[in-house]
């Protein structure tokens, strides 16, 4: 069910089939309260998380925070982490889950509608308490105005033909949020027609491709990230991402990587196959813009690194195409925390041997 500023909302439709969620979204679009909240948001500076020497922004090691990637989620205790956040989001879409309660706080950078209902599950299995009337605090940032005929408020003038990826994931959004049991107060809908702009040349991209939340408080916040904070195991998530969709036991979900309990990153064994090595060495002598647009759902939005991120995957794919060299004895890697708040790899131990470190 869904709230806004703590109001039961409602569409007035009784309408079950499959445009439910567009006309949800359509609704909530037109919001005074959260048109009123996505311009707030909007006016917002971003910030920059980096901890390179050279960084005048946030560079204190003290600071404990949790990165996830695309098709990633993870649940924080406000008591081991200080942070948590995704950024490198065109057409994807953030999803914050906060029990106003407890303080414990989920977010998934959510890159299809196919992961969002068992995905919104695995999300809540830590954040929900007992008392089934607690309202959760819901945020959506991101997806931009990658369709075409769009109202001023990001939406189509029709159902019929919906084009591109931004609409039909922020409407399976929601439409899963209106079903549930559970209570939903979303706060902000920061996506689609709100969250774009456009350069020189007309082309569309997000105003903001990331955020961070400060578990303290709740507090949202759009924000950038780079390779000093996209952290631990940043090229083997990556990589893993991709391996996913040819892995029966991830369709349908997103992908675990932090421990809430533990405040551990545990990476699980992803295999690559000889087909995606093909691919690798299919790709890598592509031009740039070859790649943007073979590799991108938003060629004209990505971030400068995105095709040296791609590239990196395919360089490592094929030095290692075996996989069980990165996953010794198909175990997981694990990175515990430090005193600093840096990350560092835990031995791993093969079956009948003694501890050995993984390359």
């Amino acid at each position: 069910m869904i709230y806004v500023g703590g109001v039961p909302f409602s569409t007035g439709s009784d309408d079950s089939s499959s445009s439910q969620g567009n006309d949800i979204l359509m609704a909530l679009m037109e919001h005074p309260a959260l048109v009123s909240a996505s311009s707030s948001f909007s006016a917002v500076q971003e910030r920059k998380f980096s901890l390179s020497n050279d960084s005048h922004l946030v560079r204190t090691r003290q600071i404990k925070w949790v990165y996830i990637f695309q098709k990633e989620y993870a649940t924080v205790d406000p008591s081991l982490v200080d942070l948590v956040g995704t950024d490198e989001a065109t057409t994807c879409v953030g999803l914050i889950v906060r029990n106003p309660k407890s303080g414990m706080i989920s977010v998934a950078h959510m890159d299809s509608p196919r992961i969002v209902e068992v995905g919104l599950t695995q999300m809540l299995s830590s954040v929900l308490d007992q008392n089934s009337d607690t309202i959760l605090d819901v945020h959506l940032i991101g997806g931009f105005n990658d369709v075409s005929h769009q109202h001023e408020n990001g939406v189509t003038e029709s159902h019929e033909k919906l084009e591109g990826y931004s609409f039909p994931l922020c409407s399976k959004i929601v439409e899963i949020l209106g079903k549930s049991i559970n209570k939903f107060n979303i706060q902000t809908l920061h996506v689609l027609g709100y969250n774009t702009r456009q350069d020189s040349e007309g082309n569309p991209y997000p105003i903001f491709n990331g955020f961070l939340v400060e578990t303290a408080t709740g507090s949202i916040f759009p924000a950038s990230f780079d390779g000093t904070t996209r952290c631990p195991d940043e090229l083997v998530r990556r990589i893993r991402v991709t391996a996913s969709f040819e892995d029966p036991s991830c369709k349908g979900r997103l992908l675990e990587t932090y421990d809430t309990q533990s405040d551990k990153f545990v990476i699980a064994p992803c295999a690559w196959t000889k087909r995606q090595v093909h691919i690798a060495l299919s790709l890598q002598n592509l031009s740039d813009s070859e790649i943007l647009h073979m590799c991108s759902t938003s060629p004209f939005a990505e971030a400068p690194d995105f095709v040296d991120n791609q590239r990196r995957q395919w360089e490592y794919v094929l030095e290692h195409p075996d996989w069980r060299e990165t996953f010794p004895s198909k175990q997981p890697r694990i990175f515990e925390r430090t005193a600093d708040g840096s990350w560092v790899r835990h031995p791993v131990r093969p079956r009948g041997s003694t501890f050995v470190y993984a390359k």
